[in-house]
């Protein structure tokens, strides 16, 4: 009754259970034993034999060819609780399958009863619960035990199995991220059992291979894959196991030496082996000529590790019954061995994304007929490669090529009208230097399911046909190419998901039936084209839609409300358009926003709380538009963003202190707006890397917790209001390749600390009022020196999407295939002065501009000669500032350097001749200092400047400057008269010329003064012309002093004295005439140290001067 109970149990959960069970009967000609999926015992009749598996198959084939209309649905049958414990009354059953039903729910504890159990496989479902250890001690009479692909939980001992003598293969993995298999509790257990099978894939295995494996002897197959497995290559593992047929480790993190065998290795125990996958860990080291002992191996995936070199001659070439060989994603290099072409056997062949190199002749694949899927790409292949090598390869389905080196092309129209045996269903010959039509051979293609011919130079129209004649394709990319024209209206294509036409010549307006061409496209990229004119809406009737990228064409008009209102939409960019009008508005409801790109267009209004609507949103660019208002605190609520950007619009007020909840974010640009007040409290925005405050007009000082994230690598508040100095928590940012603070108010010395900031490459410091030295210590900070891992402003993949991936190769290896088009994240720009001019620098540049600008300063001292330790430094501005002393011959060592202006400050001395030597300089400005001497040659790059580099220098000479260096030539006959003759003109004898000068002046002085005391007229001319020069506006050499008769006191007045007097800036302005005094003014200058000497009490004040110093 045990198994019609069951049936029941199965109506209960599905109606049509009748059909799946037909002759499971309950009346009194039925015989159990005579049941579909039903096995007794002929002498006891007892049910010793159960197949349960994969019923839903069976219900799918009665669906197909006998209920015609029967809709099966998933939630009707797929997810049975499985809560029957009838199985525990059949005590002699034998052996249990039912795997692949998706029976959920725990295991009942009555299967521990079933005592005689030999096989058990309850594989692919979706039990759960604990599968403690206690449920299998009992049934010590397993031989198979298949428990993986279901969800389990916690931690299961596998000692458990120490007593099960007969235990031959074990398969407990893959189940959920929560279930783990220890392996050495209790510590040094020992097994009775002798496995042949054993997997352990995703179990959470840590360390060394489990210790109980020193034990077997008898393992055929070994599948420990995706746990977290270290140390090296385990070779005792195949010394032990002579039979050892695969093995399979990949997704751990093994390293070291491939296949270190050692002195007594027993050869044997490799030759059996047929499957050896290593993929996806951390091996080093070259392929060991040892490898030739593996003669019978058939399928290799080395993918995935850090092996090198060249493949070697011997040993691989011995590999001749290999029918799969993956080395991808590795650092080979090399040319590929000739034997290659003698693997008649291979089917499956991946040598992408390493180094290999060299002419890749046809002749190498002439022989390969058995290929199925090759991917040669992203290598450094040359020459030309003729792809009608594969016309007879018949059973060709996958070809990967290209994305190498600039040198690599592939030619299709050779011989001329070739045809192909082959079916493809995956061709990618993506920047392939393909150029006119698509390739001929494809228009004897009819079973293509994804086609990626991107980044090449493909001319004509959209190719309709290549739809028309495919209509199984899912995925077409033919981004980057030069093709042309409108896009004509598609016949309607039910399988395509993903279309990337971007970065093509294509114009006119979008179909208003695009709907009805491509109903369930997933992704369409139709960016950095010409098409032009009004979205139509009926783009909003894709369902599935959910990336759409429009950017960078000539789209006007308002965004279609029906699309803002797209709950399924997760990517929308539409920017570099001409879109106008409001976006955020009361239509505004993409509720399953991921990223929304609105830079650069017309767009108005306001940032309004219906943003928050998009409660998933990561990234927001609104940047260079016209919108306005003040930001929502509502956007604190938002806390996926990553990416904010609101740049270049009329954005006021201040930013909402809950913007310090953005957690999450890591590129934030306000720039070029109107925001004020202080500087907000960023520092718990631990994941930031680029901030961008600059333009605006935010006042105060910076404040100390201003920022804590040790991940930041650009802080530009330049053209701000802000003063004050530099605090200490700046030097904490020690990850910080950019700063700039140019053109606000602070003051003080330039700190030290900046040094901690070695990482710097950008630093702008211009336009303040810093004062005191140069930092010694900025000589070590690096300054554009670059290291192997740098690329931090790189152009990085935000998203990627593409097709559905489809498994378009099944062996001993599984290959995927979902060309993926992909999303970039915003990349970083910003501002900075070199060569005489502002320029921008975005992306991938800044990893090589540097420079460094302490300009328009009051900084004094002289220039630390450390600051010639800087050779990687492309840019150095240290003009308008006090600086003295002269230039230091360490600038010489500055190789890279492009632009130096030391102009405006008070610098002396000669200019190292040296300085020749900087090749790359193209900007040098040394004007209006007080340099003399020779200027360095007009050789090299110093023959590319002219005089306005050196003006301003009255004691500089040389022929560029039409001023000749003229120098004493005297006789070397004495000694005296050689030193003399190394003397040059502008050469002075301090103490002389000082001591002549002074004696001078006093004579002359003298003289005036007997000459005014003798003559009266003269002197009573001089007075007068004292007199008139008083009431004169000027510079300072008008001040004079003038005698005036003294005051008398008059009504209501006092009168003064003044003991001492200072001129102020109001006294300064009237005596350049600028303005003019008021009618309150008085005589004496406001600030004064005053006496009173008399009044006569009236109570109105006036004063007067016994003598008035103006």
């Amino acid at each position: 009754m045990g198994l019609l109970e069951f049936k029941a149990f199965l109506k209960l959960n599905n109606e049509h259970a009748d059909f799946l069970l037909p002759s499971w009967i309950d009346n009194n000609t039925s015989e159990c034993c005579n049941w579909e999926r039903v096995i007794c015992n002929p002498t006891t009749g007892r049910v010793k034999k159960l197949f349960l598996n994969d019923i839903t198959q069976q219900q799918s084939f009665l669906e197909d060819n006998c209920l015609g209309a029967l809709t099966r649905r998933g939630d009707d049958w797929l997810h049975v609780l499985f809560s029957f414990v009838g199985f525990c009354q059949l005590n002699k059953l034998q052996e249990l399958d039912l795997s692949y039903n998706l029976f959920q729910g725990i295991l009942p504890p009555c299967l521990n009863n079933l005592t005689s159990l030999r096989l058990l496989d309850l594989s692919s479902n979706l039990f759960s619960g604990n599968l403690s250890s206690p449920l299998l001690p009992n049934l010590t009479s397993l031989e198979y035990i298949d428990l993986s692909y279901n969800h389990f939980e916690g931690s299961f001992s596998f000692s458990s199995f120490a007593n099960h003598s007969n235990l031959q293969v074990v398969k407990l993995g893959r189940n959920n991220n929560k279930f783990e298999v220890e392996t050495e509790y209790p510590v040094g257990w020992v097994p009775l059992f002798q496995l042949k099978a054993l997997v352990l894939s995703n179990c959470k295995l840590i360390g060394d291979l489990p210790s109980f494996l020193r034990h077997q002897l008898r393992l055929t197959v070994v599948d420990l894959s995706h746990n977290n497995l270290t140390g090296s290559f385990s070779i005792w593992l195949l010394e032990n196991n002579t039979r050892l047929g695969s093995l399979v480790l990949r997704n751990n993190s093994l390293m070291g030496q491939l296949l270190p065998l050692r002195p007594n290795s027993h050869f044997a125990s490799l030759s059996n082996l047929e499957l050896l996958d290593l993929s996806n860990n951390s091996f080093s080291g070259s392929v060991p000529s040892s490898i030739r002992l593996m003669s019978s191996l058939k399928s290799l995936s080395l993918a995935g590790n850090y092996l090198n070199g060249s493949l070697p001659n011997q040993g691989f070439c011995q590999l001749n019954k290999l029918q799969e060989l993956d080395l991808s994603y590795n650092l080979f290099q090399g040319i590929l061995p000739p034997c290659l072409n003698n693997f008649t056997s291979l089917r499956l062949l991946d040598l992408s994304s390493n180094l290999f190199s060299g002419n890749f002749s046809s002749p190498l694949l002439r022989n390969l007929t058995s290929l199925e899927y090759i991917d040669l790409s992203s290598n450094q292949f040359e020459g030309s490669f003729s792809f009608s090598s594969f016309a007879n390869h018949s059973k060709l389905q996958v070809v990967i090529l290209g994305r190498d080196n600039n040198k690599f092309e592939v030619e299709t129209e050779y011989p001329v009208g070739w045809v192909p045996l082959f079916q493809l269903k995956i061709l990618s010959l993506s920047s392939c230097k393909l150029t006119g039509d698509l390739p001929g051979f494809l228009q004897y293609q009819f079973r293509l399911v994804g086609v990626d011919i991107s980044h090449n130079n493909l001319t004509g129209s959209f190719p309709y046909w290549l739809l028309e004649n495919n209509t199984r394709l899912e995925s077409l990319v033919l981004r980057n190419n030069s093709l042309m024209g409108q896009l004509l209206p598609l016949g309607p294509n039910t399988r395509i998901n993903s279309l990337d036409i971007s970065h093509n010549q294509l114009d006119g307006q979008l179909q208003e039936n695009v709907a009805h061409m491509i109903p369930n496209i997933m992704f369409l990229n139709l960016s950095n084209n010409g098409f032009e004119g009004i979205l139509p809406s009926s783009i909003a009737e894709l369902r599935a839609l959910w990336i759409l990228d429009l950017s960078t064409n000539n789209f006007s008009g308002e965004v279609p409300k029906q699309l803002l209102a797209t709950k399924d939409l997760g990517i929308l960019k539409l920017s570099n358009n001409k879109f106008h009008g409001e976006i955020f508005s009361r239509d505004f409801n993409l509720t399953g926003l991921l990223c929304l790109y609105l830079g650069n267009n017309q767009f108005t209004g306001t940032l309004s709380n219906v943003i928050s609507r998009s409660s998933w949103l990561e990234v927001l660019d609104v940047s260079n538009n016209y919108m306005s208002g003040e930001i929502p605190s509502q956007i604190g609520n938002m806390t996926d963003l990553t990416t904010l950007v609101l740049g270049n619009n009329n954005f006021k007020g201040k930013l909402p202190l809950e913007i310090s909840q953005l957690q999450r974010m890591e590129f934030l640009d306000v720039s070029q707006n109107a925001f004020s007040g202080s500087l907000p409290s960023l520092k718990s925005m631990e994941y930031l890397e680029h901030l961008h405050l600059q333009g605006n007009m935010f006042t105060g000082l910076i404040p100390r917790d201003f920022l804590n994230s040790s991940n930041l690598l650009t802080l530009d508040i330049r053209e701000n209001r802000l003063f004050g100095s530099i605090p200490n928590s700046i030097s904490a940012l020690l990850k910080l390749r950019i700063l700039l603070l140019g053109g606000n108010l602070l003051s003080g010395f330039i700190p030290n600390h900046l040094c901690h900031l070695t990482e710097i490459s950008l630093m702008d410091l211009s336009n303040n009022s810093f004062s005191g030295p140069i930092p010694k210590c900025f000589g070590h900070i690096r300054f554009g020196e670059m290291k192997k891992e740098d690329n931090v402003f790189g152009q990085f993949i935000e998203f990627g999407f593409g097709m559905v991936s489809h498994l378009v190769y099944a062996g001993y290896l599984v290959k995927y295939y979902g060309s993926p088009t992909l999303v970039y994240n915003e990349k970083d720009e910003v501002e900075f002065v070199t060569k005489n001019r502002s320029d921008f620098y975005k992306g991938g540049i800044l990893e090589f501009m540097s420079g460094l600008d302490l300009s328009c300063n009051n900084l004094t001292g002289e220039i630390p000669h450390e600051l010639g330790m800087l050779s990687w430094i492309r840019a150095l501005n240290l003009s308008h500032n006090q600086l003295n002393g002269s230039i230091p011959k360490s600038f010489s060592n500055l190789s890279q350097i492009e632009s130096l202006d030391l102009s405006y400050n008070k610098l002396g001395g000669e200019i190292p001749l040296e300085l020749v030597e900087l090749n790359f300089l193209e900007v040098f400005s040394v004007a209006y200092n007080n340099f003399s001497g020779r200027v360095p040659d007009t050789k090299a790059q110093f023959g590319t400047f002219d005089e306005r580099s050196y003006e301003g220098n009255p004691f500089l000479c040389g022929e560029l400057l039409k001023r000749k260096c003229n120098t004493s030539i005297e006789s070397p006959c004495t000694p005296s008269q050689s030193f003399e003759s190394e003397a040059k003109w502008y050469d002075v004898n301090h103490v002389v010329f000082f001591a002549s000068f002074t004696t001078s002046y006093i004579m002359i002085l003298l003289g005036f003064a007997i000459i005014l005391y003798i003559n009266p007229y003269w002197r009573h001319r001089w007075f007068n012309f004292i007199e008139e020069l008083i009431a004169t506006s000027g510079d300072p050499q008008v001040l004079q002093v003038q005698e005036v008769e003294n005051p008398e006191i008059g009504d209501d007045e006092v009168l003064i004295r003044v003991d001492a007097a200072a001129i102020n800036r109001a006294d300064t302005l009237q005596r350049k005439g600028l303005h003019p005094p008021s009618k309150a003014a008085v005589p004496t200058p406001l600030e004064s140290s005053k006496l009173l000497e008399r009044s006569s009490f009236d109570g109105r004040l006036a004063i007067r001067v016994e003598q008035w110093y103006k």
